[in-house]
């Protein structure tokens, strides 16, 4: 019989040190925990990042969304089919250019993205948890530092 191999083994010593490494295994954490949050309410990630970029931004031509949440084109109408077949969003000729769709929220839209900020929020605290509300912020100051995000 063979030996039962670890779920998660570790990775080599040389690569645990890697600042890149790291980060990758806090982001892919984190992405898990955010989406684990958001499956409760039904939501995956990419469209609670469109649900929010609505919000922030409607009524908003789809062009101009997939370019803000840097999405390609084909992969923004899915999901705005989606969340449009949720009752989120509608999508409507814009009145400035009928040849484009503007996407708004709906109330429910607006309802269903309260929930999943949340859920987000919680997600996130969860990740940050084994540290203090000093170093949290010095943590975030510094990822914005790395990430080139101001």
């Amino acid at each position: 019989m063979l030996p039962r191999m670890a779920e998660n083994p570790p990775a080599p010593s040389r690569i645990r040190a890697l600042p890149s490494w790291l980060l990758g295994r806090a982001a892919a954490r984190g992405r898990g925990l955010v989406a684990e949050a958001l499956a409760r309410h039904d939501m995956k990630m990419w469209h609670h990042v469109v649900l929010a970029a609505v919000a922030d931004l409607g009524p908003v031509a789809q062009a101009e969304l997939g370019r803000t949440v840097s999405l390609d084109p084909k992969d923004v109408v899915g999901i705005l089919k989606d969340l449009q077949t949720a009752g989120l969003v509608v999508r409507a000729p814009d009145p400035a250019d009928r040849r484009k769709n503007a996407v708004t929220l709906t109330t429910a839209g607006e309802r269903r993205l309260e929930e999943c900020t949340k859920a987000g929020k919680w997600a996130n605290d969860e990740l940050l948890a084994p540290l203090s509300a000093a170093e949290r912020e010095q943590f975030l100051e510094m990822l914005r530092r790395i990430s080139r995000v101001r």
